[in-house]
């Protein structure tokens, strides 16, 4: 970095990826500081520069001490370890030491105290609540919602027609075929655990879903106004029961009120929806398939005057934007829920669907709130 770059930064001031210390003498201020940036996106740390953006610089000493102490703290403070790089930038005034921190491949970090932190804004938090820590774990891969046991359930939950329907359209024969139990084949399907039934088990396959996992439903309303500031609304209801039929009764509620042209059918045909059947078939698929299952909140949907919403509980993964979805990438956040799901209802999965939606109805907007931690899709409706 040359010394002309560094005073343009500087003028920028502080932000998610770039921290200002006029010294470092706290070692544990440094890892968690390191640890924030590898569990994001990471960043840069300018030491010798004051909170105003000025340079206080730092003396020869300094920058002995500093690289021992990111060395001990990169390698020793920081679990797993991490390997920053430091530069030493010469100014008209002083020396300024840059240290770059990648985002972590082996995420989630933490200090030497067990403690997860994260960027917030221009600062530093700790990660202490459970659901927050569980998705640092999920997004690095190493957990995923849909495979967590859910507590009091049994196979006795499991609607037992409805599964030796869905096992017996698949695999061609009956589940008791192999002469295994019922537990024994749930737990070769991902399904249970621990003689509990995963959430997986549960929301495909359990007899009343809701009754364990009542916040996992679909929020439904209708609204004669362009936004939510109003009491007029035409229809509202929570759509619950297995996964296969909150996506039916969801589909069918949106198309139920939206607008059906005739488009040259006979008088009394239903007409072609004003958004393409197959377009709200994809969205809310993925809103299904792809939430956030450590959120106890709802799928959301309002139907207004001018647009559709479908929100999301859950953000995207750190490796995904909406530019990066809107191309085809995905990242299978309950792979085993999505591994059902293309035997239950239309959807295929391998990052098409996005795709597929927009390519019938070009007229959607997504918005990946990491702030609020949604993701919301908005079709706008042709007035």
């Amino acid at each position: 970095m040359e010394a002309i770059e560094l005073l343009e930064l500087l003028e920028r001031g502080e932000d998610s990826t770039h921290q200002f210390k006029t010294n470092i003498t706290n070692p544990d201020s440094l890892a968690a500081e390191m640890t924030a940036f590898s569990n994001g996106s990471g960043g840069k740390i300018f030491i010798g520069i004051n909170d105003d953006g000025s340079i206080a610089g730092l003396s020869i000493d300094d920058i002995r001490r500093l690289n021992q102490m990111i060395s001990n703290m990169a390698s020793q403070n920081v679990q797993p370890a991490i390997n920053p790089l430091t530069e030493n930038i010469k100014t008209s005034e002083s020396i300024v030491m840059v240290v770059t921190i990648s985002s972590g491949i082996n995420k989630p970090y933490q200090d030497r105290n067990g403690v997860f932190w994260v960027k917030s804004g221009a600062d530093k938090r700790k990660v202490t609540s459970r659901e927050e820590i569980q998705r640092l774990f999920q997004n690095s891969g190493l957990v995923h919602a849909d495979e967590m046991t859910v507590h009091g359930t049994t196979a006795a939950d499991l609607d037992l027609n409805y599964f030796n329907t869905y096992f017996k359209k698949r695999f061609d024969k009956n589940p008791d075929a192999d002469g295994l139990t019922l537990e024994k084949i749930l737990e070769n399907m991902n399904l249970l655990r621990d003689g509990l039934l995963t959430v997986s088990g549960t929301l495909l396959f359990a007899e009343s879903p809701q009754f364990k996992l009542p916040a996992f439903i679909v929020e439904a309303g209708v609204f004669d106004a362009n936004d939510l500031g109003t009491d007029n609304y035409n229809d509202s209801r929570d759509i619950t029961g297995k996964l296969a039929d909150v996506f039916q009764k969801t589909v069918y509620f949106i198309l139920s009120n939206i607008r059906h042209v005739q488009g040259g059918q006979g008088f009394n045909s239903t007409g072609i929806p004003e958004i393409p059947h197959e377009t709200i078939e994809e969205l809310v698929a993925n809103a299904l398939i792809h939430r956030d299952y450590f959120i106890a909140s709802p799928v959301r949907i309002f139907i207004f005057r001018n647009r559709v919403e479908i929100i999301s509980p859950g953000r995207l993964p750190n490796s995904l934007n909406v530019e990066n979805i809107k191309n085809g990438n995905s990242v299978a956040k309950n792979p085993v829920l999505a591994s059902y799901a293309n035997h239950m209802i239309p959807y295929r999965g391998y990052g098409s669907g996005i795709i597929r939606a927009l390519a019938k109805y070009p007229n959607i907007e997504f918005i990946n709130d990491k702030d609020a931690n949604f993701f919301k899709v908005i079709l706008k409706r042709i007035q």
